[in-house]
């Protein structure tokens, strides 16, 4: 009967050097992988990943945990309503997120070669999951509400007289034009009743 097993890193061997060479072995290996391992999470950590808006207005850089690290606007901004910016926003997060799996990807690749491909394609399965393409921007619908805004702006422009054209002042009625009549002396006293003069006899 043979004795049991050490491991399958140290086979069938029974003599003592070479099962602890093989140890030795083993745990360097470990060691490099682990330190592979190490430097692969470092620089994930570093990837940070930028989109733009297709109109220029919002973008939008993520880490690779899909964090914000920072958000920027344009001077265009500042003509567009509020729920189509909060939209656009969003919409500029996600497509930098959905270049997450990709960029961690190529740094497991670069660090850790084949090695663990099974553990690696799960992880970045569930980074797609999490962070899947989001659909194109619809640039009509921006195009439309921006266009509304400017025709309600362009409607309360016309209500408002323009300088230079406001409508004449109307032309007074005839009884506004007639002078007020005076009061005349002189008939005053050929209304006067010579009879009752105090002063003839």
């Amino acid at each position: 009967m043979t004795g049991p097993s050490t491991g399958g890193f140290v086979g069938m061997s029974k003599d003592p050097a070479e099962i602890e060479q093989r140890i030795g072995q083993w745990a360097q290996g470990l060691a490099e992988k682990a330190q592979r391992y190490q430097a692969a999470h470092v620089q994930a950590e570093q990837i940070r990943l930028t989109a733009t808006s297709s109109d220029g207005a919002v973008q939008a850089t993520v880490r690779a945990d899909g964090s914000l690290t920072d958000l920027v606007f344009s001077e265009r901004i500042r003509t567009m309503p509020l729920p189509s910016i909060a939209s656009l926003v969003l919409s500029t997060m996600q497509r930098a997120q959905s270049e997450i799996a990709a960029k961690v990807g190529e740094t497991m690749s670069e660090h850790l070669g084949d090695e663990d491909a099974e553990t690696r394609a799960e992880l970045l399965g569930n980074l797609r999951d999490r962070f899947p393409v989001p659909p194109p921007e619809d640039e009509s619908t921006a195009d439309d509400e921006a266009g509304q805004k400017w025709e309600a702006i362009e409607s309360a422009d016309e209500e408002q007289p323009k300088a230079g054209f406001a409508p004449p002042p109307a032309a007074p009625s005839p009884q506004t034009q007639r002078p007020a009549p005076r009061h005349r002396a002189d008939d005053d006293e050929d209304d006067v009743d010579e009879n009752s003069d105090p002063l003839r006899d």
